[in-house]
């Protein structure tokens, strides 16, 4: 692969990288001293510059970083996720401390999403088993939808605000419309079994039944709002219909040797995403995306573009940025690297 920068987060195993979205230049990174264990947390901006990566801000706390998230209104703000349960709210332009603080989540803070349409909330998941919808203006949360398992991500759908996802070990993805009356299942409209088989007749193709296990992580396709993708424990990349939640998957990606911890779709094609698993790559797939087929033929089998293998430890985050020809991705893991690369060096084949 061609051209790669670098940056070594020394002491620290990061867990999350973000491109901003206000400069294709600037990125944060959320990492933990120990692997998150036991330990200490930073977050770091990184500007992009003609000599490299550059620090532009360090923020040390005082309990592990898991996630982190740009905020939407303000180009000098993000907020992080904590092993203490709370998220902290941090300015670059405020030295050494969090403009705000928000703490109500009873165990660690594994996932925040800021709202990309209204921009005005952000959401947290906690392996407590809740959902927290916040403000970055008040302290307290707006409201809590409970999953009752560990919840390692939640989502906000890319055009509506009102629609939020999670996934937790239970091997479900859930789907909460605030539209909808709280009495009603606190706002629960539809729970897809990630492993389940589908609902009718039997598929004859590729299988989409397979044991329950942990869903890691989610993502939200940018150009069909319908469409959602999942990966975690069992390896596997799927994508679903929310509209169908017992229909099965529409597609399967299979090829990572170990469990897949973070994916996202692209933010310049609707059939291409990315995937970072501890077997220490970085994976991109074409999902074969089409018109439905007859659910007895079972889903498409997605298609590998490409593998990017020069982490040497567990890749935790990726990244698209959201700026210029479109294929540069940012890269963390456990290996104290962060990689920048063009993605369209894999895809030199399609």
């Amino acid at each position: 692969m061609a051209a790669m920068l670098e940056f070594r987060t020394q002491g620290y195993n990061p867990y999350a990288v973000k491109y901003s979205p206000y400069y294709d230049s600037r990125i944060a990174v959320a990492s933990s001293a120990n692997f998150g264990i036991v330990g200490n947390g930073r977050v770091y901006s990184l500007g992009l510059s003609a000599q490299g990566i550059q620090v532009e801000k360090t923020f040390d706390t005082n309990d592990a970083l898991y996630d982190l998230a740009w905020s939407e209104i303000n180009e000098n703000q993000l907020v992080t996720a904590c092993g203490d349960g709370s998220l902290k709210l941090f300015d670059l332009g405020v030295d050494d401390f969090p403009v705000m603080n928000f703490h109500e989540h009873k165990r660690e803070t594994f996932s925040v999403a800021w709202n990309p349409v209204t921009k005005d909330t952000f959401i947290s998941s906690s392996w407590d088993g809740t959902v927290k919808i916040w403000s970055p203006t008040r302290n307290h949360s707006i409201k809590t939808l409970p999953i009752g398992n560990c919840t390692y991500s939640t989502a906000f759908c890319p055009s509506n605000p009102a629609l939020i996802s999670a996934v937790s070990s239970d091997s479900h993805l859930r789907i909460f419309d605030l539209r909808t009356p709280s009495s009603a299942k606190y706002h629960l409209v539809s729970t897809v079994p990630v492993h389940a088989a589908p609902a009718g007749p039997s598929a004859q193709g590729p299988s989409a039944q397979a044991a329950p296990a942990e869903v890691l992580t989610h993502d939200w396709n940018k150009y069909n709002d319908t469409v959602i993708a999942t990966g975690g424990v069992d390896r596997i990349l799927r994508t679903f219909d929310i509209r169908s939640p017992t229909a099965g998957p529409l597609s399967l990606m299979q090829g990572h040797e170990y469990a897949v911890r973070r994916l996202a779709w692209s933010p310049h094609a609707r059939d291409v995403l990315i995937s970072a698993s501890y077997d220490m790559t970085v994976r991109l797939w074409h999902d074969n995306a089409g018109p439905p087929q007859d659910l007895a033929l079972g889903p498409r089998l997605g298609q590998q573009m490409g593998v990017m293998n020069r982490h040497t430890e567990f890749v935790t985050g990726v990244d698209w940025c959201l700026f210029g020809m479109g294929g540069w991705v940012a890269s963390v893991g456990w290996d104290e690297r962060v990689l920048l690369w063009d993605s369209n060096m894999l895809m030199s084949g399609r």
